[in-house]
């Protein structure tokens, strides 16, 4: 027989997982490309690339809906945007205007309403299985 406060040691945990993941999915598709690159009328972009953003995306969608179908709906949510929120704040904290905050607070928004919705969408169309 299994106690009542294993479930949420185990959501504790599955949060705190989901967000070391996705930390480490932000280094390792963000983290080692810190350049800007300058075009040849002067102006500069990056710098990151495109690519990069989408596999971030598509990695992340991945451990949301793997999370989302295994039942964690909140780790999915919390472990997601906490590890992103983390990961934009110490990768882009050396901004000495001050506006990475507001950046920040975009990364952190939009992960949250997206991995919501996405984990709400898997819990919402898995097999439900009996007990």
């Amino acid at each position: 027989m299994r106690s009542g406060r294993e479930r949420p040691v185990r959501e504790l945990i599955a949060t705190l997982l989901l967000a070391g993941v996705t930390t480490a999915c932000w280094a390792a598709w963000l983290g080692w490309d810190q350049h800007r690159d300058v075009h040849p009328d002067g102006s500069t972009t990056g710098p990151y690339e495109a690519w990069q953003v989408v596999g971030l995306g598509l990695t992340l969608l991945g451990l949301v809906c793997w999370a989302a179908f295994r039942g964690h709906i909140v780790p999915a949510v919390l472990g997601t945007t906490a590890g992103l929120g983390v990961a934009a704040f110490v990768d882009w904290s050396d901004d000495t205007s001050g506006l990475f905050v507001i950046g920040v607070g975009m990364v952190v928004i939009g992960t949250f309403v997206a991995s919501t919705l996405v984990a709400l969408l898997i819990a919402a169309t898995r097999p439900k299985t009996s007990v």
